[in-house]
């Protein structure tokens, strides 16, 4: 064989080699919860980063992998763990080096009904994809480099083959691994509560549960629905931010850090009531250890400052003044946005 015919065949050969067999990856039909269809409009899914089965299925192997953090020892799910609504019930989580932060680890559910595209309590994330970057690196929680993690991936005996399934090329990048981990992070959905139930005509509420609802919607009682929804927003919050009243002063700007906008200062994001039965302690540095006194600040703990929002109506007095027996029954009617089943979904465990 003559040099050129050679180097012909080197040619085809490595073209073969690549991708050009035609792969691609299953889609993942998200199962979109009957609740949610007839009430909201689709979710958010990236066209540069679809669902497929390999990769939900690679981006859990790597969601519950401790390989992921400096010295081996915590995960994703380290403080987001399945069985507490994918928070930890700490104020505030601890890293690799027994560092506590200064924000309580939110529960990740319904992530791909964020049409607002900002993630974490400060909105600093404009995506999951990007969300998932941050904590490997943070020096208070897995502390690690990615540099170092890609390499580790990449030794690994079964990761390169994931990733050829996943994404159609075994060469591992920071962007590839969290693409997965977002595939599977929007594959959790908690769409099963008492009152999804209800909502649907499958249950009823006892009158303590109605009464707590009826108190939840009602301007002149608890006035909760405009930052946490109504059975017409099932997610049971707006995602959007807020300064609620926790503080006269900020040692904690949240958004405001964010934007650089003074205006933004004390604004932190509008969790989700659903699943509140599992993800105590509650608000963005985890304060308040209980649901009650949860609804104790909005009856009559309420704090004044240059950026509270206009929704705070009655901050003059403290807050909306519930009498025991409302706080009662509007905390029955909160519990029963729970939903116990998404704790032991088989496909959310690992």
């Amino acid at each position: 064989m003559n040099k050129r015919l050679f180097l012909i065949l080197i040619i085809l050969l490595s073209s073969c080699s690549n991708d050009d067999s035609g792969y691609q990856p299953t889609p993942f039909p998200l199962e979109i919860p009957e609740i949610f269809s007839t009430n909201i409009i689709p979710p958010v899914i990236p066209t540069d980063n679809p669902l497929t089965v390999e990769g939900v299925t690679l981006g859990k192997k790597l969601f519950f992998d401790r390989i992921l953090s400096a010295d081996g020892t915590q995960s994703c799910a380290t403080c987001h763990a399945p069985q507490k609504a994918f928070a930890d019930n700490l104020p505030t989580s601890i890293g690799v080096d027994g560092i506590s932060g200064t924000r309580n680890a939110m529960p990740l559910f319904n992530l791909a009904w964020n049409y607002g595209e900002r993630f974490n309590w400060d909105g600093s994330a404009l995506s999951i994809e990007r969300q998932a970057e941050e904590p490997v690196e943070n020096p208070i929680e897995l502390h690690s480099d990615w540099n170092n993690v890609v390499d580790r991936l990449q030794n690994h005996p079964e990761y390169p083959e994931l990733f050829q399934l996943a994404f159609n090329t075994s060469t591992i990048t920071k962007e590839l691994t969290t693409k997965a981990i977002a595939q599977f992070e929007r594959t959790l959905i908690s769409a099963n509560s008492k009152f999804d139930r209800y909502t649907l005509g499958q249950t009823s509420l006892t009158p303590q549960e109605l009464n707590g609802l009826d108190i939840f919607l009602r301007e002149d009682k608890g006035d909760c629905f405009h930052c946490h929804g109504n059975p017409n927003n099932p997610l049971w919050t707006d995602n959007d931010f807020h300064n609620n009243g926790l503080d006269a002063t900020f040692a904690d700007l949240g958004l405001g850090a964010i934007t650089g906008n003074p205006n933004d200062n004390g604004k932190f994001r509008s969790p989700s009531l659903r699943n509140l039965a599992y993800t105590a302690p509650y608000m963005h540095d985890g304060r308040f250890e209980t649901l009650d006194e949860v609804i104790n600040h909005y009856s009559e703990g309420l704090q004044n400052s240059p950026t509270i929002d206009p929704l705070m109506k009655q901050i003059a007095q403290g807050g909306v003044q519930l009498s025991t027996q409302e706080k009662a029954d509007l905390k029955a009617f909160l519990l029963t946005l729970s939903d116990p089943s998404f704790l032991n979904n088989p496909d959310f465990q690992n």
